[in-house]
């Protein structure tokens, strides 16, 4: 695999990384067992560095306990693991019947989490996700974590200011971390890209994380050339959230909630048309979702997700995956990728 630098100064990573919200109990409660064999095997199909992405978010810091136990219990060499933590979510008992910083979504959790975006906040984000990892698996790539829903819940213009004002507070705190050593890249992932735009014309990043924003489906021409300045400067881009939460690929659903067939048609003929046009060229749906991902020359890896070990061999192949020209060109002439797409088809 080749491995690319994530900026112009950040370390090198492998064009997949690995999410872990299912480390967390994210939908599920796994047993420790399975997910220490979901970790195991991204060392065994990878032969360089492994990344993880974690969040202290994820079951309110279990994905980060349970990343430093089974780290502590596998040994790796060193060099051989990077971990992201998107910071923003502390730790916090758990008082109530169930979590409440996103109820329904976490399963078997004994805490609780709160946001604390912030210049001191950060840090203390950033000093708790340490405790849990343990030494000396610290993270090497931090980043605030959904800087772009922080914002949306400002009750009016004022409020937005002073969110954007802490958020800004946190980077500062990030980039004190990165002059020290301590941490090696900042970055920066949301759902929505403009707000990462807002936020890169004050900080400068290493790398941004998309999410929901460039896929087959959805890849507006702001975006490309937002995309494009990017790779002008050397910031790295990290593509997730590829399959829509699932959708593209059949599932129910649809960026995160169920999709209705009534109020939903047009995304559901689009994916009977798209997964038709990859069984003609005999290319499964989640490599074509995955290939067009990597396709703007910015992108450096594509971030997956699973919470099945034996997933962790297919994602690795869906990166390395062949998908003929002919597919792109069809897809444009069917309308369901834009004519103009300049780097496929």
């Amino acid at each position: 695999m080749l491995y690319r630098p994530v900026g112009r100064s950040g370390p090198e990573v492998p064009p997949i990384i690995f999410g872990t919200s299912s480390l967390g109990n994210l939908y599920q409660a796994l047993s420790y067992a399975q997910k220490r064999d979901i970790v195991a095997k991204m060392f065994e199909h990878l032969d360089g560095a492994v990344v993880l992405d974690s969040a202290g978010k994820y079951g309110a810091g279990l994905a980060l306990e349970i990343i430093g136990r089974v780290l502590h219990e596998l040994n790796p060499e060193p060099g051989r693991i990077k971990i992201s933590n998107k910071l923003g979510w502390l730790r916090v008992p758990l008082r109530t019947s169930e979590p409440t910083f996103e109820t329904g979504v976490w399963m078997d959790l004994e805490h609780d989490a709160e946001q604390r975006i912030s210049y001191s906040g950060i840090l203390e984000c950033w000093e708790q996700g340490k405790e849990l990892l343990g030494a000396p698996y610290f993270p090497q790539l931090v980043s605030v974590h959904d800087p772009d829903e922080y914002l949306a819940a400002a009750k009016d213009a004022g409020e937005r200011q002073e969110r954007l004002e802490q958020i800004l507070g946190a980077y500062r705190a990030l980039e004190e971390l990165k002059k020290s050593g301590q941490v090696a890249a900042l970055g920066l992932g949301a759902k929505d890209w403009r707000v990462i735009r807002e936020i890169c014309s004050h900080v400068q990043l290493d790398w941004i994380m998309l999410a929901l924003s460039f896929t087959v489906l959805c890849h507006p021409p702001e975006l490309l050339q937002f995309l494009d300045e990017l790779a002008v400067k050397g910031i790295g881009i990290i593509n997730s959230a590829v399959f829509h939460a699932g959708f593209l690929t059949g599932g129910r659903y649809f960026d995160y909630r169920i999709a209705d067939p009534v109020a939903d048609r047009a995304l559901f003929e689009w994916r009977e048309k798209f997964v038709a046009l990859c069984a003609e060229h005999a290319v499964p749906p989640a490599a074509a979702c995955v290939q067009f991902g990597f396709s703007h020359p910015g992108v450096v890896s594509v971030a997956l997700n699973t919470s099945k070990p034996e997933r962790i061999e297919q994602n690795i192949a869906l990166v390395n995956a062949d998908v003929p020209e002919a597919l792109w060109s069809d897809m444009k002439e069917g309308g369901l990728i834009s004519p103009d797409y300049a780097y496929l088809g």
